[in-house]
């Protein structure tokens, strides 16, 4: 996603965030459980935090079946918070008001495999 689809996208998981899953489900922030203030800085964040909105929509939207949000609770919250919460997870070093960006780990070469240095082939007509 990019642009617009992605400004939207995540102000609907921001606003989700905001107003359900931390209320509900925050849980006090200490060094052993982490939170950030600022996690849509942290990509992981975001991208375990899209997984859990989408799944929680899937799961106890309408049509959704009278055990939905119980296999929610079961199957991603527990997962996806232990995972953020972490003290070596994506918060790290974040402390109430306090961000901290992470670095990503360093790689050799973005592509390996790709293919040969050169002119790029000559796509078949």
């Amino acid at each position: 996603m990019e642009g617009r689809a992605y400004a939207e996208t995540l102000r609907q998981l921001t606003l989700w965030t905001h107003h359900v899953l931390l209320p509900v489900y925050g849980r006090e922030v200490t060094s052993s459980a982490p939170w950030c203030s600022r996690w849509w800085e942290h990509p992981e964040a975001v991208a375990q935090l899209h997984g859990l909105w989408l799944a929680w929509g899937d799961l106890t939207g309408p049509g959704s079946g009278m055990s939905g949000p119980a296999n929610w609770h079961r199957d991603y919250l527990a997962g996806v918070m232990n995972s953020l919460r972490d003290p070596m997870g994506p918060f790290a070093g974040c402390k109430p008001g306090a961000h901290r960006a992470k670095e990503a780990p360093p790689v050799d070469a973005k592509d390996p495999f790709g293919p040969p240095p050169g002119p790029p082939p000559v796509a078949a007509r």
